[in-house]
């Protein structure tokens, strides 16, 4: 009797815990331009489809429990529909496709999902440069569960292609990359001094929560030379803590790290590739300031 008592003395707990959360939740809303953008990359231009105008995508960050409405329009050439990667809840007309000239809104809601998720078109050439994280931090009474990092980075594992998206072969799946990016960067590998590489400026003894999303319809290689990682979350959820100095994320995958930098200062190479091909490397820099950031102790 003492048991099935403290049971429901648990239980209601969670589910005032649950209220508590929910009855904080804010509403938040945000506008999708799908549109054709100019870019240069590889020594060479072409149009691609964009959110915004930006590739990658802009980042949505909202908080655990949160509603979001998101209202596309389509301003491309093509009819277009964007999938809300790892949100558990289905969504009312995400699979519907958004002709061009027109625009749906999205209503999101969120239940437990915590830390980083993705959105992206679902056809296989848009989502090359149609695709953005979803980043859903804890709520206002919430912690995490882990020591609080000093800031957090989004990183997107994508690729590029010199081929343009046409109405043929938007449903032919696109082959082999001609260069790989970190945040829309391809680094200075592949042959173009023009390109640009992305840069990650840090101090050292801080603790940065890292989100890392791999958008490559392929496994990914990622890793920071001389730094180590502590995983602590992955696709929308905490996870048991492990350590290991690589990741490898499989296509679509979503992994959350926390790094310290406890090397000597300098800049040192941030690394992503195919788990299959060692020739196609993109490189990136992280950076340490001057700064000297007194190590937590808890």
């Amino acid at each position: 009797m003492g048991s099935q008592k403290q049971g429901c003395i648990w239980i209601s707990g969670l589910l005032i815990l649950n209220t508590l959360l929910f009855s904080m939740a804010d509403v938040h809303y945000y506008d999708f331009f799908l549109q054709e953008s100019q870019f240069t990359k590889l020594c060479s231009t072409k149009n691609i489809l964009t959110v915004n105008g930006s590739f990658p995508g802009p980042e949505i960050r909202v908080s655990r429990g949160d509603t979001v409405y998101v209202n596309v329009h389509n301003q491309g050439n093509s009819a277009v529909s964007i999938k809300w990667e790892g949100v558990q809840e289905s969504i009312d007309g995400s699979n519907d496709l958004i002709q061009p000239g027109r625009n749906f809104t999205h209503e999101i809601k969120l239940g437990n999902e915590i830390g980083t998720l993705w959105w992206h078109a679902t056809s296989a050439w848009a989502s090359t440069t149609v695709h953005g994280a979803f980043v859903i931090s804890p709520a206002a009474n919430e912690d995490y569960p882990f020591p609080k990092p000093d800031s957090d980075k989004t990183i997107i594992l994508g690729e590029w292609f010199k081929q343009e998206l046409t109405e043929a072969n938007q449903t032919i799946a696109p082959g082999q990359a001609d260069a790989y990016t970190i945040n829309g960067s391809p680094g200075n590998t592949y042959g173009c001094s023009n390109d640009t590489t992305f840069d990650y400026q840090v101090n050292y003894g801080g603790l940065y929560l890292v989100r890392v999303v791999n958008a490559v319809n392929q496994t990914m290689v990622f890793g920071i030379a001389y730094h180590t990682f502590t995983i602590v979350g992955q696709n929308g959820a905490y996870s048991r803590r492990s350590f290991t100095d690589s990741l490898t994320l499989a296509p679509a995958q979503v992994i959350d790290v926390l790094l310290c930098p406890n090397q000597n200062l300098g800049h040192y190479y941030i690394i992503a590739r195919p788990s299959s091909d060692t020739t196609h490397t993109t490189l990136g820099i992280l950076r340490y300031t001057t700064t000297i950031t007194t190590p937590q102790t808890s």
